[in-house]
């Protein structure tokens, strides 16, 4: 069942990349199918740094782009430090959203400074240099960090006015996690030239990824080798599934299910728990990807750093979650939430 994707193109590749063309929003029409998150973050990125002729990515600090050398660096989170500095030329930016201080007072004044921002950095680093903007559409393992009203619309603006490529990276939120098909469409005339998605495409039955890139970038690369492929991207079997699960959550509407059932319920029961509990600073949600922030009611803090040993507390708190039957992603100070897209009311 097996054609190395580099040596022959079986029928289910066309079927997928021509549904893919009609589920994209834009000119969002050609597409490679790594096999993992990782692979098709780590490809994107050669895609910029080729197409472009120049070296530079911008990520931010509070972001995730995968496990192996080139990704890893590109993230922003303390495991980035696991890279070490063999790879070279990514640039980190603030998110909207940092840590130990605000950028203003209101989400505008915050979404404005942060953007003037990124704008100095550009300019100081040279437009001429920087291949791309990844970001995450919306921050996953950071701890779902839904960006202010016009701040992706803003980068989208920057990427066009200084002649660089914008690549969301949907590794977490594409397919529907967020109630649209990509979570770049929630941002009005927000249209990427590079994206990547995984986990979604296929419900995890198998392991396949996808690079989409718009016409322009499709265009060049028809006649300039990538000088990318694995093993196992396009394998037949695997975009056999990724096929079918679009076509069941086209036709049972997932999305529609999720903006309709699951978005409601969520917000209602993550308040509830911000009410209820004093250690839930605070708790936020969009579609089926939502997360809640501990912290500590004494002190109003958070109740430990990211990438810190677990407190003897949070590990009790681990264990009591384990032992209570639960199943998610716990990492202090923050507690995810993101039920399978099919789950009932």
């Amino acid at each position: 069942p097996f054609v190395y994707g580099g040596l022959g193109i079986v029928p289910v590749r066309a079927q997928i990349s021509a549904l893919m063309a009609e589920l994209a929003p834009g000119d969002l029409n050609g597409f490679l199918f790594p096999s993992s998150g990782g692979e098709a973050n780590d490809c994107a990125i050669r895609l910029a740094r080729l197409y472009t002729g120049k070296q530079k990515i911008f990520n931010q600090y509070r972001s995730y782009h995968g496990g192996s050398l080139g990704p890893l660096t590109a993230t922003g989170d303390f495991r980035r430090h696991f890279a070490g500095s063999h790879a070279t030329g990514f640039v980190k930016i603030f998110n909207p959203e940092p840590f130990f201080f605000r950028w203003g007072d209101t989400d505008e004044k915050a979404c404005e400074m942060s953007l003037s921002c990124l704008e100095e950095q550009i300019v100081a680093e040279g437009p001429s240099t920087v291949a791309a903007i990844m970001l995450e559409s919306v921050p996953g393992s950071a701890g779902v960090l839904i960006p202010a009203v016009g701040y992706m619309e803003g980068v989208r603006a920057l990427c066009n006015k200084y002649d660089i490529l914008m690549i969301c990276d949907e590794v977490m939120t594409g397919f529907g996690r967020t109630g649209e098909m990509f979570a770049f469409q929630h941002f009005e005339g927000v249209i990427p030239d590079i994206f990547t998605s995984a986990k979604g495409l296929t419900g995890s039955w198998q392991s396949l990824s996808v690079v989409g890139v718009r016409q322009q970038i499709k265009d060049f690369f028809w006649n300039n080798p990538t000088g990318w492929g694995s093993t196992f991207q396009a394998h037949p079997v695997a975009l056999a599934c990724g096929y079918a699960c679009l076509k069941h959550m086209l036709d049972r509407d997932i999305l529609g299910h999720v903006r309709s059932t699951i978005q409601p319920i969520m917000i209602e029961e993550l308040d509830r728990l911000v009410e209820k509990y004093p250690h839930v600073k605070q708790a936020r949600c969009l579609g089926a990807f939502g997360c809640m922030d501990l912290m500590n009611p004494s002190t109003g803090e958070r109740v430990m750093k990211v990438g810190e040993p677990m407190t003897p507390e949070m590990l009790a708190f681990k264990k009591a979650f384990n032992a209570e039957g639960l199943i998610g992603f716990l990492r202090p100070p923050q507690v995810h939430c993101a039920p399978p897209l099919i789950i009932s009311e």
